[in-house]
Order: structure tokens, then sequence, then C-alpha cells
């Protein structure tokens, strides 16, 4: 788990069908949570005298509250994508026939992006843990290393000239994971 959130580029998951115990985990460390009308998420550990685990922990309460939280892993019961997508668990909740045509437009918009996606991914992931002058500091020295890149040039170059930026270089390529229940 530390390694899919410490990866060094942007990621997306997709979910069709039941997202549980750490198939769950595995769903929300994703960047950009794209799930299926059909799909639901489920923390069953209470089911077979287990905690919750894979960091579900962790991701939870800082996605959708302590509350939340604790009535999913408490009482194991389904969260439904619609009702995930309403409590901020994931990003969309789309028709099942457009899954994969969704979630692979949000991976190729960020596989295209600029290379500072890979750092305010480490931001944004850092911050959870992360003090509020600690964080700014992280930010300014972040900026100064996106400030020195030749996407930030692009886009200053492009801007200057009033047309659309491009982005040089893109962040990376297109995965996926399937079977993470």
């Amino acid at each position: 788990m530390t390694l899919l959130r410490d990866f060094p580029k942007p990621l997306v998951t997709a979910i069709n069908g039941a997202a549980a115990g750490v198939g769950c985990s595995l769903a929300l460390v994703g960047d950009i949570i794209v799930a299926a009308e059909s799909a639901y998420f489920l923390q069953a550990f209470r089911r077979i005298g287990l905690v919750p685990d894979g960091g579900s922990t962790y991701l939870l309460p800082r996605m959708i509250g302590r509350a939340r939280a604790m009535e999913m892993t408490m009482l194991g019961e389904r969260v439904p994508a619609a009702k995930a997508e309403q409590w901020g668990l994931v990003n969309r909740c789309v028709p099942d026939a457009d899954l994969m045509t969704e979630a692979t437009k949000y991976a190729k918009a960020l596989a295209d992006g600029p290379e500072s996606l890979v750092l305010t991914r480490k931001l944004m992931w850092n911050s959870l843990d992360t003090e509020w002058a600690a964080q700014l500091e992280a930010e300014a020295d972040t900026q100064s290393l996106a400030g020195k890149s030749p996407d930030f040039a692009e886009g200053v170059r492009a801007f200057l000239e009033k047309r659309p930026g491009g982005v040089r270089t893109g962040v990376g390529t297109l995965a996926s994971l399937s079977g993470c229940e």
C-alpha cells in the first residue's frame, strides 16, 4: 500500500463490482476514483473478527470523516457507488458501460499533463500528515522546482502569446490493476 501511495505518477482507480476488504483500500488509494453505478464499497472485517487493514483506518476518516468511517467499518454495510460519491469517497459514479471510458479519459488527462502533477500528488498525500507551516514551506520549495521546468516555461510563453499552452512531456503511462476483492 505504501508503494502505491508513494507511486511517482498520478493513479486512477476504476471500480466495477465489489471493492471489499483490502480491495477497498486499493480502490481508495487512487488520486482519481471512478466507480460504476453497480459498484459498492465494503469494510466487512467485523464479520470475520478482524480489523480494517490496507490503510483503511487512515484513508477513510480523512476522506469521509470519522463518523462515516466508523459507520462503514463498525457496521460492515455496503456503501453503493452513488452514496460513495455523495460522501466524497469517489470522484465520479458513472453508468457501468461507461466506466473504463471515463477512467481512461482521466488517466490520459493525467498522463498527458505537466510534470508538476507528480509534485502536486506528493504534496497532497504528504499534507495529510503535515502541520500548516511545514506544508506552506513544502509548497514553496516544490513551487521553486516546478518553476524551473520546461512545462512552466512553455506555459508562460503560451500565456504571453495568448495561445493555449501545450505540455512538453507528460507525466507518464496508463496502467491497470484488476481482481482486487
